[in-house]
């Protein structure tokens, strides 16, 4: 396709973006832009390394007469969230996404827009070929596999990096600078089932929640989106305790740091009762439509008779299934304490699937106080104990503790107010970022996190708003005037 951004400025970062969007980058299959990058700095006469894993560094020497200025480094990752709606035909691992300007916007055709993180890895490729700037040493570290599982950050080695101040580029909000983040977990149930053949004198229905905004479960689980998860559970939890219900199949949500926006089930109910049931589902769409009148006003909750599939799951492993999945929290469990307005702690019930004779119920908990997270976590492991899941959390991710006396952030604040003439908002995020790492992996590594205005993250209404990005561009060139 052509590229639509060719009247935008700044040109190079535009044009750097576009490219980006042509390549596939999904989360751990970030092997084509890896490669695209190690070409870029080779090809611009820079010193390019690769670690095992595939983060990458590219290091621009200081301008003449520069040397003295200390180095500076900016991050970004190079995966993206893969999502489409489910109408949309396309495949990530070779398709590229579509960009196009809608208004003051840029959104793709379907799909995530991936400006989270193309965007920061765009703006580190124009700098490090920037031929009218001054300043000091540059080091541009690109991480992969940040979405799922911080692979990368995880990866890295202590002497990655020389330099002893960060930027990262992976914030979402103009106006807000972050120098702070949320740790996390991941708290997986596990149950085997059976399989048994369809019953005489049973009707099959198809039952799909959709229409929801989702979006990310940490920046956005405060604002009261509907979970597809939680509103499909519901009518099952009503309907078999009316009915008797059996399930076929299900699938709800995708991604451990998603909101599910859409989740589906085909479910056998008597012949008898198939009416009753499909009058049931409009009765329950039409209270979720306004229980969420505000938040997420486009819920659909939809049934309607389908093809009898050949089996369906085990009666016992059923209704453990709906029980656990009902009773799991989701959304915010604790506000900070410290910080007015901020999500201290919270959980995602991200998505349940049918995998290899197993459901699968994937969750993910955040919090800044690393005993709230382990909390939380276990209160999420004794819903899967008491419902007979065996359950495993991960490793998790350190948060990165806040530092209002930061000398970086003194800097970005000052220039953000000379550039747009009002105080920034100073704060921590709910969101995991990188820095947690970095502050284990670069001990007083002195780091602060902002970006462009990016809305809809992690779902196909991901859209990045044009003019924040220029001024995005031109706080980071006031950032390396300044130091």
């Amino acid at each position: 396709m052509e590229n639509p951004f060719v009247n935008l400025k700044p040109e190079r970062l535009w044009h750097h973006f576009f490219e980006i969007c042509q390549i596939p980058h999904c989360s751990k299959h970030e092997e084509q832009i890896v490669q695209y990058l190690i070409d870029f700095g080779k090809n611009l006469g820079l010193e390019t390394i690769s670690d095992e894993v595939g983060n990458v560094v590219i290091r621009k020497p200081a301008t003449p007469g520069y040397e003295s200025k200390p180095s500076i480094a900016l991050q970004s990752h190079v995966d993206m969230v893969c999502e489409k709606n489910a109408d949309t035909e396309f495949d990530f691992s070779k398709d590229a996404i579509q960009p196009y300007i809608d208004g003051e916007w840029v959104k793709a055709k379907g799909t995530t827009l991936g400006a989270d993180d193309g965007i920061g890895v765009a703006t580190q490729m124009a700098l490090l070929e920037a031929k009218d700037l001054n300043h000091g040493p540059i080091e541009c570290l690109f991480t992969v596999d940040e979405e799922t599982g911080l692979t990368g950050a995880f990866a890295l080695q202590g002497d990655m990096l020389k330099s002893k101040i960060l930027l990262n580029l992976d914030s979402e909000d103009e106006g807000e600078i972050f120098m702070g983040c949320a740790g996390g977990k991941d708290t997986v149930g596990r149950l085997a089932y059976q399989t048994e053949a369809v019953s005489a004198g049973m009707k099959a229905i198809h039952v799909k929640v959709s229409g929801l905004m989702g979006g990310h479960s940490g920046d956005d689980i405060e604002k009261k989106r509907g979970n597809a998860n939680k509103i499909l559970i519901r009518f099952l939890w009503e309907m078999d305790k009316k009915y008797g219900i059996r399930i076929g199949t299900i699938d709800g949500g995708n991604l451990r740091n998603a909101i599910a926006r859409e989740a589906e089930a085909v479910i056998m109910v008597a012949e008898n009762n198939t009416a009753n049931l499909l009058a049931d589902a409009k009765e329950l769409n039409a209270a979720v439509q306004s229980e969420l009148k505000i938040s997420d006003k486009d819920v659909k909750l939809e049934a309607q008779e389908t093809t009898v599939p050949a089996n369906v799951i085990d009666e016992t492993s059923a209704k453990k299934l709906i029980a656990a999945a009902y009773a799991l929290p989701h959304g915010v469990v604790a506000m900070s304490q410290d910080i007015e307005g901020f999500v201290e702690t919270s959980t995602n019930l991200a998505s349940i699937k049918m995998d290899n004779g197993q459901l699968v119920i994937t969750t993910s908990q955040r919090s800044s106080i690393e005993s709230a997270k382990d909390n939380i976590c276990s209160m999420v492991a004794s819903v899967f104990e008491l419902a007979g899941f065996k359950y495993e959390s991960g490793d998790g991710y350190p948060g990165w503790t806040p530092d209002p006396n930061s000398a970086i952030l003194k800097v970005t604040v000052e220039q953000f107010k000379k550039q747009f003439k009002y105080d920034p908002i100073v704060r921590a995020v709910h969101a995991g970022l990188e820095c947690g790492l970095f502050s284990e992996k670069f001990p007083g590594l002195d780091m602060v996190s902002f970006g462009p205005n990016i809305r809809g993250a992690h779902s196909p209404d991901e859209r990045l708003e044009i003019a924040t990005v220029e001024r995005f561009w031109q706080l980071i060139l006031d950032i390396f005037e300044a130091v």
